[in-house]
């Protein structure tokens, strides 16, 4: 009979070791892809930004001289516009006769320009010419509406969309612009931003998946855990055990719920649309604003900031919301496998019994769903007054502000904590109060 609990004791620190195993497995794996999604998705917002697209000079370049050369080598004449091309070239070169005419006629003062003068009333006549002026205006006419004079004039126009794409490049930010633009292409082995934009979507609808079906294999262990309480809730014999075992639970979902993403801010325009010249310009996915910040990337980027009030933020969060959920944690495990002396010690007992009150873990899952409503809500409100549909201008915007895997997580070991810290009360062999 002694050596049943004895038995059960080591089955049952195989079975949650492997357990803990799998806990830590899902949890390594939900971290990394937090950090890769957050990776891509800073890489596809500033490809996508707003800055180096609707605001790019480069842009506008490759837009409007695609439209230039589309309207100039389709550009054809109707049988009335052609009409009304010819009489007005056939009064042009009316007046300039007219004009060459009065010069001639003009009084000379030199024998040289009298005899200039006579040669050409002699030999010129220009009531001939203006005879020839309307076949003139007609082959002027058919010249315009050439094929291979159409193709030279667009040569022409894009020579001058060609010397200011020469010129952008004495720009350094242009030119550092390009560069990081090229170096992404290249990791992803890609040569546009349609296509890269394909691809990180492709990777990031992967990642989403993926990221929340570790976190919830990380809740099945918990849950699994749980239930173990309650079948050996009669085993007095294995509650220190399958205590510490469950803090190991508990650390891990803290370290995790601490560094992968909780909240992300992205809002962008999906589409704008308007007409220029009679055709369609697009710009699609200009991203406005985005940002992805874990618990811990809060705390390194108000300690890193100037300003006494930040740092003093930084400095609350990480003592009440970080380092007290770890003294908590680690006081509990202290105080149930140590003896009496220790376990009575009065900051042990301060932090596994009272230091609850002071934790932020509750506040900062609270004031985090709280940033999320009232940002989506003004996000949602301040795009939508931005959304216009006409016939000459359309313009789409879109919100994806979203909670993320760490928020579950992190949501999950505060009310896990909950839980432990009431069956800590019921478990000591010590005076809990």
């Amino acid at each position: 009979m002694e050596k049943k609990p004895h038995v059960l004791r080591l089955l049952l620190i195989l079975g949650l070791s492997i357990l803990l195993c799998a806990e830590g497995y899902f949890g390594y794996q939900l971290h990394e892809l937090s950090e890769q999604q957050e990776q891509i998705k800073e890489e596809y917002s500033n490809i996508n930004n707003i800055t180096f697209g609707l605001f790019s000079v480069e842009q506008w370049r490759d837009k409007v001289s695609g439209i230039v050369n589309h309207q100039i080598r389709d550009f054809t004449l109707t049988p009335q516009q052609k009409k009304e091309l010819k009489k007005e070239v056939e009064d042009i070169l009316l007046t300039l006769i007219d004009k060459a005419e009065a010069l001639v006629n003009k009084p000379k003062k030199t024998i040289g320009g009298k005899i200039k003068k006579f040669a050409i009333k002699t030999f010129v006549n220009t009531d001939s010419i203006k005879a020839k002026v309307p076949s003139f205006a007609t082959k002027i006419i058919a010249k315009v509406d050439n094929p291979d004079n159409k193709k030279q004039m667009s040569k022409m126009a894009m020579s001058k969309f060609d010397a200011l794409e020469r010129a952008e490049y004495l720009d350094s930010t242009v030119a550092a612009t390009k560069a990081a633009t090229d170096k992404v292409y290249k990791k992803y082995r890609v040569s546009s931003t349609e296509e890269l934009n394909t691809k990180l979507i492709s990777s990031l609808a992967r990642i989403k998946t993926a990221t929340y079906n570790y976190s919830f294999a990380m809740l099945g262990c918990i849950v699994i855990v749980l239930s173990l309480w309650w079948i050996f809730r009669k085993q007095r014999a294995l509650h220190a055990t399958l205590f510490i075992m469950s803090l190991m639970f508990a650390f891990i979902l803290l370290a995790i719920g601490l560094t992968a993403s909780m909240i992300e801010v992205d809002a962008r325009i999906a589409s704008l649309d308007f007409m220029l010249l009679g055709e369609h310009v697009i710009f699609e996915n200009q991203v406005l604003f985005f940002q992805s910040k874990s618990i811990l990337d809060v705390v390194k980027v108000l300690m890193s900031q100037s300003a006494i009030d930040s740092v003093l933020v930084g400095l609350l969060i990480l003592v009440f919301s970080i380092l007290f959920p770890i003294m908590k944690l680690s006081a509990t495990g202290i105080h149930l496998l140590s003896k009496k002396k220790i376990a009575e010690n009065k900051v042990i007992k301060y932090f596994a019994f009272q230091s609850g009150k002071w934790s932020m873990a509750d506040v900062i899952v609270i004031a985090i769903l709280m940033v999320y409503i009232g940002l989506n809500g003004l996000l949602e409100s301040q795009l939508k007054s931005l959304n216009i549909k006409s016939d000459l201008l359309t313009v789409i915007t879109t919100n994806n502000t979203a909670l993320q895997p760490g928020f579950i997580i992190f949501i999950s070991f505060v009310l896990y904590g909950l839980v432990l810290s009431t069956i800590l009360k019921f478990i000591t062999p010590h005076e809990s109060h």
